[in-house]
C-alpha cells in the first residue's frame, strides 16, 4: 500500500508545531531534543518522498497560476 505524500508532509508538519508547542511549554530538555532528532528525520523523508514521487502535469508556465486566473484582456 503506497502512502500518499501529503501524508508525510502533514505528519512533519504537525511533529515540529508540536514542538513548538513544547518548547513554548517548557518541557524537559530530552523530550524536546528528541523530538527535534525526530522533526529533522521526518523533514529529510519528506523531502525524499516528495522528489522521488511520480508525479506528472501538463501544467506550463503559461498557465501561471490556477486559483487566479491572468487574464490579459483587463
Amino acid at each position: 500500500m503506497k502512502i500518499p505524500i501529503m501524508f508525510y508532509v502533514g505528519l512533519t508538519t504537525f511533529l515540529l508545531v508540536l514542538l513548538t508547542f513544547m518548547v513554548s511549554m517548557n518541557m524537559t530538555f530530552t523530550v524536546v531534543f528528541y523530538t527535534m532528532c525526530l522533526g529533522q528525520v521526518m523533514v529529510g523523508v519528506m523531502v525524499y518522498k516528495v522528489l522521488k514521487d511520480k508525479y506528472t502535469t501538463d501544467k506550463t508556465f503559461e498557465n501561471f497560476y490556477e486559483d487566479r486566473p491572468f487574464n490579459y484582456r483587463e
